[in-house]
């Protein structure tokens, strides 16, 4: 195993762009205080009277590294910071959900096989035809106004817990398939054939001869949908539909940008680089731990 790692030098390098994009998204607190201005600080002063920020590239200085948002005179190198938290935030939990999910799904699908099997990969096959932003988009209002009134303010907990949920609940397909693959595969060793003969259950087959063998596909599954779920949380912010203010949010912050396309393009550049960034990292990671799980002929 750690050989096959070992062999793709781009899995260590996004393995530590990750490591480190994880870790200032988990600072961000220390951060914020090292660097001396919190996600809501604004700093009118340095804006002019149009709401522009004083100097090159949207206030670049000494003091704000990444200039400021214009109009709102919050530093921008802190709301990328905890936009980067905030991605995460959603993403990680939305991925544990849907392996999850798909674990069981995809295992219990190739062990048991016949009518259980058909059902299970017809579940999955609709799930699949689901496009995810569209059910999201199609999802999340009706569910606050089922909730609060026109009228009420919507807590950002809720949003987040609404979006790591259809997430989880629509992205468990491709986890599912590598997992019932790799079960109908293992039935057939020996090993299962002699726990079966032996009088073992189903439940003692998956829990104790079956899930030890599955580390490979899980993780190679779960590490592709972060970057998919990244992505679509940015999108879906970008839409108006995503995490609310106030809390930062790389796609409400991308958003919001374009009005400044011509006056502050740094103000569009700057967030748009750390998605890109954070998106692509975690991206190479998965892409290269599958290829270290099921390297295939000739790699």
């Amino acid at each position: 195993m750690s050989f096959r790692l070992r062999r793709f030098r781009s899995v260590l390098a996004a393995a530590a762009g990750a490591l480190l994009l994880t870790l200032v998204a988990a600072a961000a607190p220390l951060i914020a205080a090292i660097y001396g201005a919190g996600p809501q600080d604004t700093f009118a002063d340095d804006l002019d009277a149009y709401g522009m920020p004083y100097g090159i590239a949207g206030g670049v200085s000494t003091v704000h590294w990444l200039g400021l948002e214009p109009g709102l005179g919050r530093d921008l190198m802190i709301q990328i910071v905890y936009g980067l938290r905030t991605s995460l935030t959603v993403a990680a939990p939305a991925v544990l959900l849907a392996t999850a999910l798909g674990t069981v799904i995809g295992a219990v699908a190739g062990l048991l096989g016949g009518w259980v099997d058909a059902l299970l990969t017809w579940l999955t096959d609709v799930a699949i035809a689901l496009p995810l932003l569209l059910c999201a988009i199609a999802v999340i209002r009706p569910l606050e106004l089922a909730f609060y009134g026109p009228r009420d303010a919507v807590p950002g907990t809720f949003r987040m817990t609404v979006l790591i949920g259809l997430f989880g609940a629509l992205g468990w397909t491709g986890v599912a398939r590598l997992v019932r693959g790799q079960v109908r595969a293992l039935r057939e060793r020996e090993f299962v054939t002699a726990a079966v003969a032996l009088g073992a259950g189903p439940g003692r087959i998956l829990g104790r001869e079956v899930l030890p063998h599955l580390g490979p596909p899980i993780t190679a599954g779960a590490a592709l949908l972060l970057p998919t779920f990244t992505s679509a949380g940015a999108a879906l912010s970008f839409l108006g539909l995503g995490v609310l203010e106030p809390t930062p949010d790389l796609g409400r912050t991308i958003q919001r940008s374009l009005g400044y396309l011509q006056t502050d393009p740094a103000y569009v550049i700057f967030p748009g680089l750390a998605l890109v960034l954070l998106v692509f990292v975690f991206t190479v990671l998965g892409e290269s731990v599958r290829r270290a799980f099921d390297p295939g002929p000739g790699r």
